[in-house]
Parts: C-alpha cells; sequence; structure tokens
C-alpha cells in the first residue's frame, strides 16, 4: 500500500502520554484531506462524519469509561463484539463496539437502521449455515463466513463492508489502533502506512 508522510500534520507533542478519541480522529481526517492510504476504506461511510464532532469525540472517552450501552441492545452489542473481534483483532480491548455504540446513538436514523440490518442480516446467515449466533462459532466458522461474505459477489457483501468500516474506524481511532499506524509517545509518525491486518481489511 501507499504511505503518505504525516509530519507536517502533527504540529507538536502533547504533553500527556495518552491518546485521546478526539487526537486520534483530527489526525484521521487530516490524513484523509492530504490523501492518506488509511485503513478505513469509504470515505463517505457514516463513520467520518462522526469523527468530525470534536465535542462527541472528547465525550467518548466519558460515556465508554461509564460501560452503559447508548444505542444496541445487550444481544446487538455481544454480536457486533465479536465481529468486529474477527474482523480486527485487538478491537475489545479497544472498546471498539462500546464507541460504535456511542456514535449510533448520536447518529443519523438511516446509518441506525444500516447498521441494525447489516448486524441482522449477517447474524441471519450464521443461524441458516450453522444454527446458531455469531458469537457462539467456533472460530473456524467465523473465519468460513467472512471469506464468503468477503467476495464480491456475495448478496451480504455490502453489509459485510458496512460492519467491517464501524469496526475499522472504531479501533484505529482508538489509542491501540493508532500505535499500530506508527504513533509514538511525542505524537511523530514517521509515515502513516495502510491497514496491517490484512484479513481483516481490503
Amino acid at each position: 500500500m501507499l504511505k503518505t508522510n504525516l509530519l507536517s500534520i502533527v504540529e507538536e507533542a502533547p504533553k500527556s502520554l495518552t491518546f485521546s478519541r478526539r487526537e486520534a480522529a483530527r489526525i484521521l481526517l487530516s490524513g484523509m484531506a492530504v490523501g492518506a492510504v488509511l485503513p478505513l476504506g469509504a470515505t463517505d461511510h457514516p463513520i467520518w462524519k462522526h469523527f468530525e464532532d470534536e465535542h462527541l469525540m472528547h465525550r467518548a472517552e466519558f460515556a465508554m469509561g461509564e460501560g452503559k450501552l447508548q444505542f444496541l441492545n445487550g444481544e446487538q452489542f455481544a454480536s457486533f463484539a465479536a465481529m468486529a473481534e474477527v474482523l480486527v483483532p485487538g478491537s475489545t480491548k479497544a472498546k471498539s463496539a462500546n464507541f460504535v455504540d456511542l456514535l449510533l446513538s448520536v447518529g443519523a436514523e438511516k446509518a441506525r437502521k444500516d447498521f441494525v440490518e447489516s448486524l441482522a442480516g449477517m447474524e441471519g446467515e450464521c443461524k441458516k449455515k450453522f444454527g446458531k449466533a455469531f458469537a457462539g462459532l467456533a472460530a473456524s466458522e467465523k473465519s468460513e463466513l467472512f471469506s464468503a461474505v468477503s467476495e464480491k459477489s456475495d448478496p451480504l457483501h455490502a453489509v459485510f463492508l458496512n460492519l467491517k468500516e464501524w469496526a475499522s474506524g472504531a479501533y484505529y481511532s482508538s489509542e491501540i489502533g493508532m500505535r499500530e499506524l506508527g504513533w509514538t509517545p511525542d505524537r511523530v509518525f514517521a509515515e502513516f502506512p495502510g491497514c496491517a491486518h490484512a484479513e481483516g481489511h481490503d
């Protein structure tokens, strides 16, 4: 993948050693503005609009710490959390599902509807093929399912891409994700690499 130098994007190194969602979102958006090849594939995906809301990104740190679901029900949350972990390993530690839940709680109705329908569609395919929910599948079954729907000819390909974008955006806007992309404690990127999860992203 192409790599874009982002030294000019990060103006100075903040004194804090923690990396906030607000900082991550700012850098990801800046990278998109200068044509960097970012981990999120579709720049028109709803998650990008949320990244532009610095107040929401700041609020995310506190809301996620409370551990309360904002939009998804328990079953939906468990389902997406399990899918996100397969799509982007490390998503559970990055609290990706919690972050997406918060974004959906303030998101546009269409984005909410598309997400819920995508989740239901994927779960429906799980029940059809394996007779159980995604979270209950063996690792090999999860891999088989995602391998099938990742094909452009598969009826659930668009559903797969939608869920993958949410999972990718949530992960790479976390401190864990930014470190994977090259972040160091002084906030300087030598270069902005593409996604390192070959199976999770195109």
